[in-house]
């Protein structure tokens, strides 16, 4: 089995800050297809199923390259989330400066030591990351090939009430189960979905302007976003270059956990059918 080398890479974040990422790859000196991996709203790109994901797509003979948002709150030592001011001020548009950044550096060549550049990229995102992706995708004829897993459909998450009171309080307090940490989330956010939900970060609209062959995965029992966002944006995707899979049983991780406790059989459902997209796109 090929050995999978892992180097780390530092950017600067669109607010200013490090965007810290890995390139994980089997091999060097050629070039190779890459894939990005965009975590969600509270992951992170050690969470639980990302770094053997990586790993899975690095030894398939691409190159994983997997980061942080800017505003994910987690610090240097890629666990906790020692930096809250920058989960407080994260935006959608951050997210999508944060992605471009890393594409272009990798289009260039600059983050993958190969001789040449990537011969194709492709983009695979969690949650709100998959929603990000399918707002970076939109109308790029270089994103070779998409998938996401539990993407959401519309940057609006939450209810009248509760948008209400985060706007009447200034902040709103998210809570990490994992580690019990309470992270302030400013109406940076809520300001841009108000400004911008029906307009560029419209991920419906954006999903029907999607070029790239695009695979829709979503577990029928999600918890946290309804397998219906997967049916909105399979609807609204164009007919011929989407396919949408449903994984019965499955949870809006598939049943991972971190720290990274093996695969259950919804992931690896998932994960194959990731891994034969990317394969037939990408290769």
């Amino acid at each position: 089995m090929a050995t999978v080398t892992r180097r780390s890479f530092e950017l600067r974040g669109a607010d200013g800050g490090p965007l810290r990422g890995d390139v994980r790859t089997a091999g060097s000196g050629r070039a190779r297809p890459a894939v990005l991996i965009c975590h969600g709203f509270k992951g992170f790109k050690d969470w639980g199923f990302f770094p053997p994901l990586a790993e899975r797509i690095a030894r398939a003979g691409m190159t994983a390259v997997s980061f942080n948002f800017s505003g994910s709150g987690v610090g240097s030592d890629g666990e906790s989330f020692s930096e809250p001011e920058r989960f407080g001020h994260a935006t959608f548009s951050n997210d999508l400066v944060d992605l471009e950044a890393v594409w272009s550096a990798v289009r260039s060549g600059t983050l993958i030591e190969a001789v040449d550049p990537p011969t194709r990229v492709g983009l695979l995102g969690h949650s709100r990351g998959g929603g990000v992706a399918v707002l970076f995708a939109a109308d790029r004829a270089d994103c070779r090939a998409l998938v996401t897993w539990a993407a959401i459909a519309t940057v609006r998450r939450w209810d009248d009430q509760t948008l209400a009171a985060w706007r009447a309080t200034g902040k709103m307090d998210v809570v990490n189960v994992r580690t019990g940490d309470v992270l302030p989330l400013y109406t940076d956010a809520l300001d841009e979905i108000e400004r911008h939900g029906r307009g560029k970060l419209d991920i419906q609209r954006a999903a029907s302007r999607v070029t790239a062959p695009w695979l829709i995965s979503h577990g029928d029992a999600d918890e946290a976003v309804p397998a219906s966002h997967a049916r909105t944006l399979f609807d609204a995707a164009p007919r011929g270059g989407s396919r949408l899979e449903l994984i019965p049983g499955g949870g809006h991780t598939f049943g991972a956990r971190h720290p990274w406790a093996g695969p259950t059989p919804e992931l690896e459902r998932v994960m194959n059918l990731t891994m034969e997209w990317l394969g037939r796109h990408l290769m």
